[in-house]
């Protein structure tokens, strides 16, 4: 009986699109952990899905919760919706799980301190959450893995460092073991327990050794890594070593080692950085990948195949990376660090194809891999997940996978922890549906924000102030799929990036060029204005804003921007001074004549939070505008297009009494939103309708900061 299955992760070129024959993962479910928790219980507080898997039939889920101390379960009965089963406290820091049957091996973290670890492995029904017995591990664990045949039970013990000690390096004892456990009548063998002895292996720190993932293959031959120490052993069940490695390290090109510049530059290296791998599977009983995470010093930001015997199979180097970035998942904020920071594997053979699945924490994907050949993986996919994917299982029985996404944002109002369930069946893939594969050069992109369609057939669209030092116009050719972002364009002043921009509208000019509209941050410095853009990206022309209208400016501005002839219609996102509740600005500018005036909008009422405007788009009859609210996940309520007549479009003069225009609903984006089987996105921002009544929407990934990252671009025809 196989009893775990693994993912691995290799970085070559992606494929545009699966035909309809071929088989794909989707997503087709999520689960916040919040419903776990009791009724009553406070859900306000931090809760998490880290390490999972999966009962041996494949329909109940069980993850590790370490905020809340506990377990959860989820019944995937039904894939499609899952159901909580509740939370069972286990009595300190649950780590990692791993079940045989229906019952639950978990390892818990009972330390006092660093210096005096101490852990447990706990044994319970997962059904019913009975707990079977307990054994004293004799330090803190990490990983649990089950031999596949049911016969013993290993856990990697860390014992972890204090990183706010002695600048958090290595040695900092007591040093981690290994411990391996036999299985009798399913239920671990306390006194049977082996500490195997991993010190004076690596050529970091021999004396402290810290164990943190463990794998074991059909021979019953267990795989480890000691991150830190950036080394790989290979044990046998009786905890002696059979052979041990360097993990190595890799020359990295054509990267963003840069942090917080607000730019994407990927001409930078790194030479000789440290794998320092995390977790580690068997591909096959010879070949096991290793994802290279880092941690104290490395992370080469890819995986690695190895033949147990330590030759080198197989290296990614910066090709994971580059397909990540090509899909806007790139989280910038962590350039300096370890990129698109790759954690979590899962391998399993669905339909005769052993496919790896890597888990990119930092950038909240999942690169599927067909491992065929260990020489040669070739990346199939990049799937979504939630933000933060920390463990994965796969249930090819089921045709499931399934990701834990540990981040839980509820200090910040954002999105809760999930778990995110992908059938394996026929048909296109529905992610990415925004990619710069196959441009003539490595395009970065994200936080996309105000859109525009053009006379020839392609949609431009700009980002936001989260690359305030690379302000950029993108090209993206939506007849493609998914849809395909061409050119990057810069956007210069006097020769040189633009900077003290807040993008948020675009509109053509009827010449080559373009409008934009800046939203403005006076907390930053950055101006409320328009730029006229010439073909080349030059700022030709800056409007500031009147008097009139800054007199109750806030630092919500300009969202959108709109021409009609030789006017400019720009949407204010919300209420500033002088407004009345619940109603912003549409505000006009005459190019030729220097005329400034505005109309009012009635938005809707916040629920929760705020509602404000994201784009205006004049078309036929009618203006088009974005409503929406600052609200995510299951508090969403308002995410819509209105319309406008035309005909209430006639300006008043600022400082005045402003006419109020009416609106129409057109679509209530929400269930596009959800149909991508997530969680609802707060942020849509770009609008485009090309001249045959083609509708194109966008949402705005916040540069994958606190974010999963997600892009969702698509389109629907006006009635």
């Amino acid at each position: 009986m196989k009893l775990r299955t693994l993912c691995l992760t290799s970085a070559l070129a992606i494929t545009a699109s699966a035909a309809a024959a071929d088989m794909t993962f989707n997503r087709i479910s999520s689960f916040a952990t919040p419903l776990n928790m009791a009724d009553g219980e406070d859900r306000d507080r931090a809760t998490s899905a880290e390490i999972i898997y999966a009962t041996e039939d494949g329909m109940t889920l069980v993850y590790t919760d370490s905020p809340l101390g506990v377990i959860g379960r989820i019944d995937i009965t039904d894939p499609a919706a899952p159901k909580p089963l509740g939370n069972v406290d286990m009595g300190g820091e649950p780590t990692s799980v791993a079940i045989l049957g229906t019952t639950a091996f978990v390892g818990v973290n009972t330390s006092e301190s660093y210096t005096a670890p101490s852990g447990k492995l706990v044994m319970l029904d997962a059904l019913s959450g009975e707990v079977a017995g307990e054994c004293d591990l004799g330090g803190q664990p990490d990983s649990v893995a089950l031999a596949r045949d049911g016969s013993f039970v290993t856990v990697a013990i860390e014992n972890e460092r204090d990183e706010d000690l002695g600048d958090g390096r290595v040695p900092q004892m007591p040093a981690g073991h290994v411990a391996i456990l036999d299985i009798a009548d399913g239920v671990a063998q306390c006194d049977t327990l082996i500490k195997a002895d991993v010190t004076g292996l690596a050529d970091i720190a021999p004396e402290d050794p810290e164990p943190e993932f463990v794998d074991v293959n059909d021979l019953g031959e267990i795989v480890l890594t000691l991150q830190e120490n950036n080394h790989i052993v290979v044990l046998n069940k009786q905890g002696e070593v059979l052979n041990h490695f360097s993990a190595g390290s890799v020359n990295l090109e054509l990267i963003d080692a840069t942090d917080e510049r607000g730019a994407l530059n990927f001409t930078e290296s790194q030479p000789d950085r440290l794998r320092e791998p995390d977790s580690v599977q068997w591909i096959d009983d010879t070949h096991f990948a290793i994802a290279n995470e880092g941690d104290m010093d490395g992370g080469s930001r890819g995986f690695t195949v190895f033949a147990k015997d330590g030759t080198e199979v197989y290296e990614s180097g910066t090709s994971f990376e580059h397909a990540v970035i090509r899909t806007g998942h790139y989280p910038d904020k962590r350039s300096d660090a370890k990129g698109v920071e790759p954690e979590g594997m899962e391998i399993a053979t669905f339909d005769g194809t052993p496919f790896m699945f890597l888990l990119a924490e930092r950038a909240s994907v999942v690169g599927v891999y067909d491992m065929t050949d260990p020489a040669a993986p070739v990346l199939k996919q990049i799937l979504p997940s939630g933000i933060a994917p920390e463990g994965a299982v796969a249930i090819p029985s089921r045709n499931l996978l399934v990701t834990a996404n540990e981040a839980d944002l509820i200090e910040d109002g954002g999105v809760r922890s999930h778990v995110m369930i992908y059938d394996y069946a026929e048909g296109p893939a529905q992610y990415p549906t925004l990619t710069s594969e196959g441009a003539d050069e490595l395009i970065g992109w994200g936080a996309i924000s105000g859109m525009v369609a053009g006379d020839d057939g392609m949609v431009y669209a700009i980002n936001d102030s989260f690359f305030g030092y690379q302000p950029t116009i993108f090209t993206i050719d939506p007849s493609a799929t998914p849809a395909r972002i061409t050119k990057a364009l810069r956007i210069t002043r006097a020769g040189m990036p633009a900077q003290k921009l807040d993008l948020e509208g675009i509109t053509t000019d009827g010449d080559g060029g373009f409008w934009v509209a800046s939203e403005g941050r006076t907390d930053r410095v950055i101006p409320h204005a328009i730029y006229h853009v010439n073909a080349k990206g030059e700022i030709k022309d800056e409007i500031g804003l009147p008097a009139e209208l800054l007199a109750g400016e806030t630092r919500f501005g300009f969202e959108g921007v709109t021409r009609v002839g030789d006017t400019l219609w720009m949407v204010v996102q919300r209420e500033w001074g002088g407004d009345p509740a619940d109603h912003v600005k549409l505000v006009s500018y005459n190019t030729d004549s220097g005329e400034w005036g505005a109309v009012l909008y009635p938005k809707a009422k916040p629920g929760t939070g705020w509602v404000g405007m994201s784009e205006i788009v004049a078309h036929g009859d009618f203006f088009y505008v974005i409503e929406r609210d600052n609200q995510i996940g299951e508090a969403a309520v308002t995410k819509k297009i209105y319309r406008i007549p035309a005909a209430d479009m006639v300006p008043a003069v600022l400082g005045g009494e402003l006419p109020v225009v009416t609106k129409e609903e057109v679509r209530d984006l929400l269930p596009d939103l959800l149909s991508w089987n997530g969680y609802a996105v707060d942020k849509i921002e770009g609008l485009a309708i090309t001249r045959d009544g083609t509708v194109y929407v966008s949402t705005d990934n916040d540069g994958v900061d606190d974010s999963s990252g997600e892009t969702f671009f698509w389109s629907f025809k006006l009635d």
